[in-house]
């Protein structure tokens, strides 16, 4: 059998690839409570994706999709801490302030699986989304989990990680990745 690429592995399992236009658009905001049942279609179809894509790829470091990976232009997108913990919805989300300290760790993106990247992010991240409900919701994220909020904002804001990188850094193939990437590493934990 022939190795499957893993960007040709996220494709078939519906996670639209970089250079499909919904990807570089931003996402619609729902106007909520008005669209609840709308928010909660989609955000279902999100999880059924993270659920398929996780019985095929592990993600010790957690995992996020947002709704335009799935073809979908709203502002939507669910997060899965790594653990045990409890999966993050964001609808409408929006960063509100953004810590001065940050660092640089590897990410990957389901939208281009190939490559992972050295991308600076804040520490901590203070950010504002909307509950099906219509109530804004604020929430202070930080390190790996502002990380990976941050990330799917960044897809519902028309970005890709490379955006972050700074110059000079370019994505890695996913086999140099495997040789000298390692966990998230923040001080004291």
């Amino acid at each position: 059998m022939l190795d499957v690429r893993p960007s040709q592995q996220m494709r078939d399992l519906g996670v639209v690839q970089h250079g499909v236009g919904i990807l570089a658009e931003p996402a619609r905001a729902f106007d909520l409570p008005v669209e609840r049942d709308e928010a909660e279609r989609i955000t279902d179809e999100l999880f059924a994706a993270m659920e398929r894509i996780g019985q095929v790829h592990p993600f010790a470091k957690g995992m996020g999709i947002a709704a335009p990976q799935s073809g979908i232009g709203r502002a939507a997108a669910v997060v899965q801490p790594p653990g045990d913990a409890p999966a993050i919805i964001l609808l409408n989300p929006k960063i509100i302030t953004r810590s001065d300290e940050a660092d640089e760790q590897y990410e990957g993106c389901l939208s281009f699986f190939d490559v992972r990247g050295l991308v600076l992010r804040p520490l901590k991240i203070t950010v504002e989304t909307t509950a099906l409900t219509g109530e804004t919701v604020t929430t202070v994220y930080e390190r790996g989990l502002a990380r990976l909020i941050h990330h799917e904002i960044d897809h519902l804001n028309g970005l890709i990680y490379t955006v972050r990188m700074l110059p000079g850094n370019e994505p890695i193939p996913m086999e140099e990745y495997r040789q000298t990437g390692s966990s998230w590493v923040y001080d004291g934990t």
